[in-house]
């Protein structure tokens, strides 16, 4: 099976133009309907519908889609990480980080790992809740940011705790929910849930890790801004980090929620697929975010 091949497949499916694929991978139109051709005749299935409008991938077409898009960026990690090994740091590097590890660790790693290596292209993709960690299993990121997942699979990943983080309850201002001292008043409310789904998220493991039934999710939101506009425009609870519950921004629209459990307790760490850990530039990073981490808390 040709790399060429799957490239020309690739860029047909997301293009869903031959045309605009060929011009793409710079090549004429009937040569790449050749090889995407060849592709189907090596595996005795048809991957694109062609029509007048266009072309779609079929489902036989959208497995080698993805394994396609994961093999090219392997090869391309692979092509980096030799350079690196070879002391040719240029490449780039892809972090999907929490909001408040943006917010708080990442413009300092930026700047002093961006000083000693300024030809390290780098990539930051918000992520709000990275309990799944599938960009990170697929290879989409090179670092994850955010509170350490529990039961990870062992061996799967490096991990590098960096920073103790309080989750806090909060409510919009003058909601009567603020005045709670306990979960167990909160028990009935709508919570806004982070992640995938309701079986996912901080207000979940908060009550869970009390021995207390989750509450009921009022909505799910996969943004901090989302979650900031629920909770600060009705009677929805959430939990956000407290650096971003004191923020002056914040503060104008929420209040903590004080209850007597105190806050959920989690760790801010960062996480690399134990492959991708040997790749210089990761190794660096990594030691970038100790320092940061090291001077914010110092701070602190």
């Amino acid at each position: 099976m040709k790399l060429t091949n799957l490239r020309a497949l690739v860029a047909a499916i997301e293009e869903g133009s031959l045309r605009s694929a060929a011009r793409r991978i710079g090549v004429s139109q009937p040569a790449l309907t050749k090889m995407i051709r060849e592709l189907e005749r090596e595996l005795e299935t048809t991957l694109l519908l062609r029509s007048t409008t266009g072309v779609l991938a079929t489902a036989q077409g959208m497995v080698l889609y993805e394994r396609a898009q994961a093999a090219d960026r392997e090869l391309a990690q692979a092509v980096e990480q030799i350079g690196q090994l070879g002391g040719r740091m240029t490449g780039s590097l892809t972090i999907g980080a929490v909001p408040l590890a943006v917010m708080l660790l990442v413009p300092e790693t930026l700047r002093t790992f961006g000083r000693e290596f300024p030809q390290i292209q780098l990539r930051v993709y918000e992520e709000l809740y990275i309990e799944q960690l599938t960009r990170l299993r697929k290879g989409e990121v090179d670092i994850a940011l955010g509170p350490l997942p529990e039961h990870l699979p062992p061996g799967e990943f490096a991990i590098e705790t960096l920073m103790p983080i309080d989750m806090v309850i909060v409510a919009r201002r003058g909601n009567p929910l603020a005045r709670a001292r306990s979960l167990a008043e909160l028990a009935d409310a709508p919570w806004v849930y982070t992640g995938a789904n309701a079986e996912s998220g901080y207000a979940k493991t908060l009550y869970e890790r009390r021995g207390l039934k989750p509450p009921p999710a009022g909505a799910l939101v996969n943004s901090t801004l989302g979650l900031l506009s629920i909770v600060a425009s009705g009677n929805c609870l959430g939990l956000l980090p407290q650096q971003i519950a004191q923020h002056a921004f914040a503060v104008q629209h929420l209040e903590i929620v004080p209850v007597a459990e105190g806050p959920l307790k989690l760790s801010l760490g960062a996480l690399a697929r134990s492959d991708a850990a040997l790749k210089p530039s990761v190794r660096h990073f990594l030691a970038h975010l100790h320092r940061a981490a090291h001077y914010l808390t110092s701070a602190g």
